[in-house]
């Protein structure tokens, strides 16, 4: 299948220059890119899926109520 998107110069430019390290096309970069995000939006929607709202806020619920320790405060 054929799609014709615009991307940015400067996407581009970092495509292909990345293309040309792996020797392979600009094509292939941007195909495996989009495969990989469609992945991680498949992965999460079954983890959203999965929790709710009822089970988070009762985490929540056991986590103490104290101030931070003094290395974790900014």
């Amino acid at each position: 299948m054929t799609l014709n998107v615009t991307v940015p110069d400067a996407v581009y430019r970092k495509i292909a220059e990345l293309a040309a390290r792996q020797q392979v096309s600009v094509e292939r970069i941007v195909a495996a890119a989009l495969a990989e995000q469609l992945s991680g939006w498949s992965r999460m929607e079954q983890m959203a899926e999965r929790g709710s709202r009822e089970r988070f806020l009762a985490a929540l619920d056991k986590v103490p109520s104290a101030e931070p320790a003094p290395e974790d405060r900014r």
